[in-house]
């Protein structure tokens, strides 16, 4: 018989339980890494492998942005950004805390790494916004995979790391924590390869020299050309 319907209806049953008495938290957690865990596992069995092709539909299918004019594509931009970081980094991680709080599962950290935390979440907010604006006026698109841009970015924070605006984390919860690194890890497994097997075959040979210069997650003093044709290509993933 399969369980798997099971095990989602009893992490839902955990959930609700554990919210509304605040009693059983660490079992409503357990149930739902177990029911996370098992519809993984039956997509691979049912699929065979990581159906990523899944998320190139509708307004995440990747498209080039239309003609527009620089002032517009600024605009359209910083809305995307202000709608991600909003649902992203403001809304999820909220809902994230409550449930941790109500739960009973919060750990209290110290006032330093709570005011760390708050600063890293400008600096990251920030460094979108700068991210935007490179795709916008340099590129002629947006984040929006439905609206990328047409040229290949490579200036402002671009030259210093392939994926600025991936970068940044919101502390002071340490599920927050975790909802990071898994979103960290499902975009570099999962969405990354699609993003470069785009930019790629849009951009061919100016996008592989400069995914060979530039690394993809730490930032670094950027390379020049001649540098760069000397790197090891596994570096660039680092």
């Amino acid at each position: 018989m399969d369980r798997r319907p099971w095990t989602l209806l009893v992490a839902i049953g955990m959930g609700l339980y554990a919210t509304v008495t605040a009693t059983a938290g660490w079992g409503a957690l357990l149930m739902v890494a177990a029911a996370a865990g098992s519809t993984g596992a039956a997509i691979l069995v049912l699929v065979g492998r990581v159906p990523s092709n899944w998320l190139l539909i509708g307004p995440f299918r990747f498209r080039s942005a239309p003609p527009m004019n620089t002032r517009a594509l600024v605009s359209k931009a910083t809305l995307q950004t202000v709608v991600f970081s909003a649902i992203f980094l403001l809304a999820l991680p909220a809902v994230i805390v409550v449930l941790e709080l109500r739960w009973g599962l919060h750990v209290a950290f110290p006032p330093a790494l709570r005011i760390g935390g708050a600063a890293l979440f400008a600096a990251a907010l920030a460094l979108s916004t700068w991210s935007s604006a490179a795709m916008s006026v340099q590129g002629a698109g947006t984040p929006l995979p439905s609206s990328m841009p047409r040229r290949l970015v490579i200036s402002g924070p671009y030259r210093f790391v392939r994926n600025p605006m991936a970068i940044g984390v919101m502390a002071g919860s340490w599920l927050v924590v975790v909802y990071a690194l898994c979103g960290s890890l499902v975009w570099n497994t999962v969405v990354r390869p699609l993003e470069e097997a785009d930019l790629e075959e849009r951009f061919g040979s100016a996008f592989l020299a400069y995914r060979d210069r530039v690394a993809c997650w730490l930032p670094r003093r950027p390379l020049a050309a001649s540098e760069g044709a000397h790197e090891e290509s596994v570096s660039s993933d680092v």
